[in-house]
């Protein structure tokens, strides 16, 4: 008889975005006439670059003549992009990681959830509270986390880490002992960012205990305030204690045609065991490779022009950061983020519960946010609205905020 994963059972109703999308749905469906606009899920709205475009349609006619056919990828990933990726997101900031230690992929999510595998069910996981639900999820369903604890909404073998307005939502070192530490800078849900001085206490905090840290640096390309780190390895000892995961999703709009790297440095290990031969045997085991067409796309990206592109892109965004901020700001709400991030964090006014204010503002503004107890408890009373709308949408959907006058 076949059995399932009981480690599956243990899950908390459904994915935190899926609920948000039920509700909507069915808000819509008793409301047809209403014009929902939604700062919910991080998906953006601009269209790809126009020389992203144009490599895009440059590598998909290669792809209809014999002699400049491709098929599958190399395991990790083609060398033109892995070595645009090295040079210009690596070396030119000072740190030592080679091509080869880059293993592309099709985007941070499936990595950040995957990469759980090559280390045993024994080790203890620490994350921040609030946190992204796919860190926590994954060790669930691996069988990790032990028990969970409905009224606290905690899990009984992981260590939280909590980012409060005490601490400006940074967190402190772990006070358990943790084997895998889940870092993820900017952050998301809260849009802060940390210090280098601070990056580097967690990088000394690993190497003393022998801790690996899984740093998700996807929105680095929105640190606008100089100091602040773009990648763990501009602190001294990363390569011998952090794997990196970046997307491309949110600097160069591919949340559709989907790509991401992670970076398992040569010198990583774990009880002397070098990780990146295990991470090269998943990887190659498990995946066939992002599409030819969409890394060559991410080549381009790197190209003076594309640079050019996306960062107009994101400076689009981050306008639409400064409006929720400001406006919420002025009308009485305590907010943080939005400066070297696409989200902002708001507190729910009143003393609602995070997801009372989901459904005051769907009913009575008709704006789609996440509520911040759906990423841990220390989320809870708060609320988190995306930049990655229009601006044309970002501002009707703060004026209708203002205009409820809470």
């Amino acid at each position: 008889m076949a059995k399932v994963n009981d480690n599956y059972l243990k899950l908390p109703g459904s994915y935190l975005f899926s609920t948000i999308g039920k509700k909507v749905r069915e808000y819509s469906e008793k409301n047809p006439d209403k014009k929902i606009i939604r700062l919910g899920i991080g998906d953006v709205t601009q269209p790809i670059a126009k020389s992203l475009i144009k490599t895009l349609h440059s590598a998909v006619d290669e792809m209809g003549a014999a002699k400049t056919f491709k098929g599958y990828a190399p395991d990790l990933g083609y060398e033109f992009l892995r070595t645009a990726i090295a040079e210009n997101d690596y070396k030119k900031r000072g740190c030592d990681i080679s091509a080869d230690e880059i293993f592309v992929s099709d985007g941070a999510k499936c990595d950040c959830g995957n990469i759980q595998e090559i280390f045993s069910t024994d080790n203890v996981i620490a994350v921040c509270d609030p946190v992204y639900p796919v860190y926590v999820d994954s060790n669930v369903m691996a069988g990790r986390c032990g028990d969970y604890d409905e009224k606290k909404g905690t899990w009984s073998k992981v260590v939280y880490m909590p980012c409060t307005a005490e601490n400006n939502f940074t967190p402190e070192l772990p006070d358990k002992k943790a084997d895998l530490i889940y870092l993820c800078f900017p952050n998301n849900p809260t849009g802060s960012v940390i210090s280098k001085a601070k990056l580097q206490e967690f990088v000394d905090y690993a190497i003393k205990t022998g801790a690996v840290i899984l740093y998700d640096a996807a929105y680095e390309a929105y640190i606008s305030e100089e100091g602040i780190p773009h990648s763990i390895y501009e602190c001294e000892g990363a390569r011998e204690c952090a794997i990196e995961f970046h997307s491309f999703s949110k600097n160069a709009g591919f949340t559709g045609l989907r790509l991401g790297y992670t970076v398992v440095p040569k010198a990583l290990k774990a009880e002397g065991t070098p990780l990146h031969p295990l991470w090269a045997r998943r990887h190659g085991t498990k995946y066939n490779g992002a599409p030819y067409i969409v890394q060559k796309a991410g080549e381009a990206v790197y190209s003076e022009e594309g640079q050019r592109e996306i960062k107009e892109q994101i400076a689009y965004y981050m306008k639409n950061a400064r409006y929720i901020y400001d406006g919420l700001k002025t009308c009485g709400y305590t907010v943080s983020g939005g400066v070297n991030s696409p989200y902002i964090w708001l507190k729910a006014p009143n003393n609602m519960t995070s997801w009372e204010f989901f459904d005051y503002l769907l009913e009575n503004a008709n704006v789609v946010g996440t509520p911040g107890s759906g990423f841990g408890p220390s989320g809870e009373t708060y609320f988190r609205l995306t930049a990655f709308g229009s601006y044309e949408n970002t501002v009707e959907a703060v004026d209708r905020i203002k205009s409820l006058g809470l």
